[in-house]
């Protein structure tokens, strides 16, 4: 089980061309966005929305708002991460939805509410959905990953165009990242990082 889940870390690399004719199935495409799905959240908030696209219309015009990435018009599918804004408001029905399903005691609620209240407060609620959303997209790789599926994150796009292109609501949403899927076309590169002893100190 160790093996198996580095040797999809591994495999796992920022594809930058795609096979443009092998198709990534849909059963395949619904089993990564399943671990995006139960992919953990800060105070179980849920914060992504997926918008998913294989037509090559709509990605190549995604292209041309990420920088004129190739990814994009080469992957087979895309899915557009969006980061939930308006319904984390403190008071808003989506969040009264979410933590009443715990199915907790009134005054236990009221405390997780109170304490949600204050968190809103003191944090720029945007940027930590949108981190909560790259648990999510890293998730989704590596589900990708483990089943010969290769991916890209797309970080580096124009937010108001993508919002304009797919007729998003700005106050409701935010853009967190693009995820493309596929099959490389060419051969992985070496994969290069730091060793454990420049990364972890223990204390």
């Amino acid at each position: 089980m160790k093996q198996e889940f580095l040797e999809a870390m591994h495999f796992r690399h920022a594809c930058k061309l795609f096979n443009t004719i092998r198709q990534v199935s849909q059963d395949d495409l619904e089993f990564i966005l399943e671990a995006g799905r139960l992919s953990p959240s800060s105070i179980g908030m849920e914060h992504w929305k997926c918008i998913v696209t294989r037509r090559q219309a709509l990605k190549d015009e995604l292209r041309l708002v990420c920088m004129d990435q190739p990814q994009l018009s080469t992957c087979n599918a895309v899915i557009v991460i969006l980061a939930k804004k308006a319904d984390l408001a403190p008071d808003s029905e989506y969040v009264h939805t979410m933590l009443h399903r715990l199915e907790m005691p009134d005054a236990e609620y009221q405390g997780i509410l109170d304490f949600y209240r204050q968190f809103v407060a003191s944090t720029d609620i945007t940027a930590w959905s949108v981190a909560q959303c790259h648990i999510a997209a890293a998730n989704m790789m590596t589900a990708a990953a483990s089943i010969g599926i290769d991916s890209c994150p797309i970080g580096a796009f124009e937010s108001s165009a993508v919002q304009q292109l797919l007729e998003l609501d700005a106050e409701r949403y935010a853009v967190a990242l693009l995820l493309t899927l596929g099959y490389r076309a060419k051969p992985q590169p070496p994969k290069h990082r730091l060793a454990m002893a420049e990364l972890v100190e223990y204390r």
